[in-house]
């Protein structure tokens, strides 16, 4: 049995391992007492970074806690300061100085290598800004956590975050350097926005001795965006002949009103020569016979090329060019509209040749197939593209590859997730990331992006229900959207309690629920 989504297990601890642009490091702080004294100087810039730890105070101090966050495109390297450790996606320096202790007045200085070039951000020591004055003014509380976006309308985005302990006056929601909500509780609405604008806040609380430091940002985009959007083929979730069961597509069309399925996997059938699954035929088989039965059911299909394992075409072509013409082969066998690149794995999307030769390749077909759409889709983050599809997608822009749609896959994050939430967070990044690359507006970068989830159980146990696939698909279609999908139909069938298997989702629901969800793009 292969689930496509056990591709993730590597990149999601590479996550953990790695700390990935643009991830909030949210150590645990140390003691108040020590958080008001203890803080940092002195980021080197380039390839290089470094702090300076100093005690201000009139006694020794046994523990630190560093948190940043990186440059975009960078991963954290090599350590030349071995008191330096990493604990997860966190950068510490805990019990750790020059002789057990830091003496009143010493300092200490800690570096690291960076892969990649800019300034570390949000730097904090114990809870404290970096940059001055540690853990802010003595007797001011601590920084606020949890915040996150509860809700957004065309004027508007809500806010919630977690209560601080000890005397908290009221807490500020700023947006950069400007309040833009004084409030006693800890949730706030800013209005007054307007429709499909983007958005990036903090929160910070406040009593009669001062303001805290400001929490980590969130960032949401207003409702009433329009453009984007493909057509019938923008809703089109994955079906795989010949594996989990797979179900009769006239059965999952009649039941749903779905049009459109991506069809898993072709991969090298030796060589440059594509077949499905690596070994069946393009015509007369499995596969070919399931697409058929839903072109005669009055549907469509897009070939999914690659996905996490198996013999791919991008490694095994030995140019773009033929690259390109293996791609053709599909795409004459079926007259098809579309194709979707599933990048994946090392040996792919990890492997920057192999990762330009995919995108002049497409180029290619673009050139040579007026009209056919081209969808590449491809691991995240929960923040947003990692160092690989960053890569990806400034080449694409370099190249002028002309991609259609750049699809995320937006679980096996670790488990235990809110799924809405960092979907809407890794898609925001994506967005963010088009924008850079592309000089586009919120709008334009939605109508070029696309979702593909995981419907049930991921590997990792994260849950995604029907209740927040829905949730998903309607942020996703009111900002316009290319492409919403997930993986898989063969799972979309109910089994409590089953875990991660092929032929069901893992939980209870309604059979082929997910499926009518997805219609509804």
């Amino acid at each position: 049995m292969r689930l496509r989504s056990t591709r993730m297990a590597t990149f999601a601890a590479t996550l953990a391992a790695a700390l990935v642009a643009g991830t909030l490091l949210a150590a645990p702080p140390a003691s108040a007492a020590t958080a008001a004294f203890v803080r940092t100087t002195s980021w080197e810039t380039g390839y290089e970074g470094k702090f300076t730890v100093t005690n201000d105070t009139s006694t020794s101090i046994s523990s630190w806690n560093v948190q940043f966050d990186l440059p975009a495109g960078s991963t954290l390297g090599s350590f030349w300061d071995a008191r330096l450790t990493t604990s997860g996606q966190h950068v510490t320096a805990v019990n750790q100085s020059w002789n057990g202790t830091l003496a009143p007045g010493a300092s200490t200085t800690f570096g690291f290598n960076v892969n990649g070039t800019g300034n570390p951000t949000n730097c904090t020591v114990n809870g404290g800004s970096c940059t001055g004055g540690g853990g802010g003014t003595p007797g001011a509380p601590a920084t606020p956590g949890g915040l996150r976006v509860t809700g957004t309308t065309n004027t508007s985005v809500s806010l919630a975050w977690n209560a601080v302990s000890g005397t908290v006056t009221g807490y500020r929601v700023y947006e950069g350097g400007t309040v833009k909500a004084t409030v006693t509780g800890t949730s706030a609405t800013v209005s007054g926005l307007s429709a499909c604008t983007g958005h990036s806040y903090t929160v910070a609380a406040y009593n009669a001795s001062g303001e805290s430091a400001k929490s980590g940002a969130v960032s949401a985009t207003t409702t009433g965006c329009t453009g984007g959007g493909g057509g019938a083929m923008a809703a089109a979730p994955y079906l795989y002949p010949g594996w989990g069961d797979p179900p009769a597509p006239s059965t999952v069309m009649g039941a749903t009103g779905i049009k459109w399925f991506t069809i898993a996997f072709v991969l090298s059938g030796g060589g440059c020569t594509p077949a499905w699954d690596g070994s069946g035929p393009l015509t007369g088989g499995t596969h070919a016979s399931t697409i058929a039965a839903i072109k005669a059911a009055g549907g469509d299909i897009i070939p999914s090329f690659g996905g996490w394992s198996g013999n791919k075409l991008g490694p095994n072509c030995s140019s773009a060019s033929a690259l390109a013409g293996a791609y053709q082969q599909v795409i004459n066998a079926y007259g098809l509209k579309a194709i979707d690149i599933d990048i994946e794995n090392s040996d792919e999307f990890e492997n920057e040749v192999v990762q330009d030769r995919i995108l002049d390749a497409l180029k290619i077909v673009k050139q040579n197939n007026p009209g056919i759409r081209t969808i590449v889709t491809f691991g995240t983050s929960t923040t947003g593209p990692n160092y690989y599809g960053t890569r990806l997608i400034n080449q694409a822009a370099a190249k002028g590859a002309n991609i259609d749609v750049f699809t995320i896959m937006p679980f096996d994050f670790g488990g235990g997730a809110n799924m809405y939430q960092s979907t809407v967070n890794a898609a925001e990044g994506l967005k963010n990331a088009l924008k850079t690359a592309f000089g586009w507006s919120d709008a334009t970068a939605y109508a070029h992006m696309g979702i593909s989830g995981m419907n049930g159980l991921s590997d990792q146990q994260e849950l995604t229900s029907p209740a927040t696939w829905t949730q998903i698909r309607d942020w996703a279609k009111a900002r316009g959207l290319a492409r919403f999908t997930f993986w898989s139909v063969n799972r979309d069938r109910p089994c409590p309690g089953g875990g991660v298997v092929s032929n069901c989702s893992g939980i209870s629901q309604n059979t082929w629920e997910f499926t009518t969800i997805t219609a509804g793009f």
